[in-house]
């Protein structure tokens, strides 16, 4: 379009509304629409329309007339079909979708509920009891929700968990090991210790300078007639040359079978390892030893407090002797009393008199 043309055209339009009536200002505004119509239908491909896009449009294509509707960005046929589309929303149900209908959650939970109740119950069993509280519910769909909830079958479910299988085998286990101290004047002082799995109890074996065969031996005998072996089913020990076949024999005559860790591995022997790393850090660690004497004073005090009164996370924060004891009252505040132990290294607090 030349500038002669453009100023025409400005002219024009001028001219029209400029006479004063406001239905040639509505014209010019329908014109500026339409074009603005034509201009975005050369750019747009295909538009995009919502359910109110199409209620507007579709109700002024009511109103008018068809001359009127030049500047519409759709066609009739565009607009019947959305009319269409709505009477079939208004009048056709809502199709179920193919498959089973969703369990109701509570009837899920409840089923659950039965089978963890009940170990011994299958899928079938649960389910018949489920149909005898008045629930219709397919065999295969409780079968489908025990699986969904991690739940196992009857015959996995009957027998104890790992817990309490491992929980029931501790009790028969007890362990033996033995660690080194070096006193001030560089002497070596070895100790021969026994720990029981299931209530973490120490028993201290003896402490001597010349660890062999037949001091350990000695001490396994004394042990015997000190602590009731019969009760234990396992001994766990490493394979140290100090603990000979006469060593192993001891326990034997009692009904024990000792078990030899592998070589190099001290996690299988973890918990007596355990209580040695617990009495350097809170023993051996601040403590400078001088003699042997000395030495089995410090130690038996300390077995005594770690026996009698030091809480384990294993035991539920209880101490071995407190193991099966029920849980004691909250002490009042006021009357909570320190007692110190082993010069002061070590607090406990107990009940005032």
């Amino acid at each position: 379009m030349g500038p002669v043309i453009y100023r025409c055209v400005v002219m024009i339009v001028a001219l029209l509304v400029q006479r004063g009536k406001p239905r040639r200002i509505l014209e010019a505004e329908l014109i500026a629409l339409r074009h603005q119509v034509k201009v975005l239908r050369r750019q747009v491909d295909r538009v995009e329309f919502t359910d109110t896009d199409r209620s507007v449009l579709a109700a002024l294509a009511r109103v008018l007339p068809r001359p009127r509707r030049v500047g519409f960005i759709v066609t009739p046929d565009t607009l019947l079909a959305w009319h269409r589309r709505f009477a079939a929303r208004r009048w056709v149900y809502p199709q179920r979708r193919p498959g089973r209908p969703k369990t109701a959650r509570d009837l899920e939970e409840l089923a659950v509920r039965l089978a963890n109740e009940n170990p011994a119950w299958g899928y079938r069993r649960v389910h018949g009891e489920l149909s005898g509280l008045g629930h219709r519910i397919a065999p295969s769909t409780v079968w489908a929700i025990l699986k969904r909830h991690g739940v196992d079958p009857a015959s996995r479910r009957t027998g104890p968990t790992w817990t309490q299988f491992l929980g029931a085998q501790a009790k028969a286990i007890i362990a033996c090991d033995t660690f080194v101290v070096d006193t001030v004047m560089l002497r070596q002082l070895h100790v021969l210790f026994f720990i029981e799995h299931g209530t973490r109890r120490v028993h201290l074996a003896g402490i001597t300078a010349n660890l062999n065969g037949n001091w350990c031996t000695q001490a396994a005998r004394n042990l015997s007639m000190t602590v009731g072996l019969d009760r234990f089913r396992f001994l766990i020990r490493d394979r140290a040359p100090t603990f000979v076949d006469r060593f192993d024999n001891i326990f034997n005559a009692d009904g024990i079978d000792v078990i030899r860790t592998p070589p190099g591995a001290p996690r299988a022997n973890s918990i007596a390892e355990r209580f040695v790393r617990t009495a350097r850090r809170e023993l051996l660690d601040h403590t400078l030893i001088w003699n042997e004497h000395q030495f089995r004073r410090l130690l038996d005090e300390y077995v005594e407090h770690y026996n009698n009164h030091r809480s384990h996370r294993t035991l539920n924060q209880r101490s071995p002797a407190m193991v099966d004891l029920d849980a004691p009252e909250p002490v009042p505040i006021d009357k909570t009393r320190r007692r110190p132990i082993l010069g002061g290294l070590i607090n406990e607090y107990h009940h005032a008199a």
